[in-house]
């Protein structure tokens, strides 16, 4: 019998961090995330479990990849209430994180020009930094602000 059928298991979040209800697609697979905003301030994360890591039992490097990629690019949403899709993302792996670790990540707006977000990403567990980066993302359908959320307004 295959473990993929057992339910996933229940981890506390740190204080602050909410679950994000993606149950569908590709994020329900590699879920559960959660985001925290803070005064404009956003971050994710999740707790590595057995099936994000890789044949040495660290989180494998698609992972953290994705999350990256999920991490850096809600910025947008803060800044836009929009959604969005990612034009390109660079990253630079600096250390492995292990089963049971609070993976945390996070980005600040470098520029913001013609519709397209530059930003810089760092993904973390406490004092240890996994990945930094930029990535390049694009508004693409502007939706009603959720809490911490800016209006949308297109950049000139």
């Amino acid at each position: 019998m295959s473990d993929d059928l057992a339910p996933p298991a229940t981890l506390e979040a740190p204080d602050g961090y909410v679950a994000l209800d993606f149950r569908r697609g590709f994020v329900g697979q590699i879920g559960p995330l959660h985001r925290r905003v803070s005064d404009g301030i956003v971050t994710m994360g999740f707790r590595v479990e057995e099936r994000h890591t890789n044949g040495m039992k660290n989180a494998h490097g698609g992972m953290l990849m994705s999350f990256a990629d999920m991490a850096w690019g809600q910025i947008v949403s803060v800044e836009t209430s929009s959604y969005w899709v990612t034009v390109r993302l660079t990253v630079d792996f600096l250390s492995s994180a292990h089963v049971g670790e609070w993976v945390e990540g996070g980005s600040e707006v470098i520029e913001a020009k013609q519709d397209l977000f530059l930003v810089r990403g760092r993904v973390w567990v406490g004092d240890r930094t996994l990945m930094t980066g930029t990535g390049v993302f694009k508004p693409i359908q502007r939706r009603d602000p959720r809490p911490g959320e800016k209006a949308y307004a297109a950049s000139a």
